[in-house]
């Protein structure tokens, strides 16, 4: 149950995801500002909260991802904060127009 539950609430959030990447890609100038005003402050606000979920402890390590309670690895960024950073920040570094395009991509 507890899969099916999961696989309903991804697919729900991926559908909603394709959405917005559909209005923006296609929609008027109404739909791009309500876009900007309304839709981009939720994904910000989801990011955050998916952000200081993942936020490193004093040592540097996250306690969310992390899996042996006493590893010894050194500090390192987790996937959530190394993929947030690649899509925002790296993948817009990386465009010659300086404009970023980015995908979504959905993991089979």
């Amino acid at each position: 149950m507890a899969s099916s539950l999961f696989g309903q609430l991804d697919r729900s959030l991926h559908d909603r995801l394709g959405d917005l990447v559909r209005r923006a890609q296609r929609g008027d100038d109404d739909a791009a500002l309500n876009l900007a005003r309304v839709e981009i402050p939720k994904i910000i606000t989801a990011l955050r909260a998916l952000l200081d979920e993942h936020r490193p402890d004093e040592r540097g390590r996250c306690l969310t991802c992390r899996r042996r309670r006493f590893s010894r690895k050194l500090p390192s960024p987790c996937r959530a904060y190394l993929a947030a950073h690649l899509c925002l920040v790296i993948a817009e570094d990386a465009r010659p127009d300086g404009y970023g395009h980015h995908h979504l991509h959905r993991a089979s």
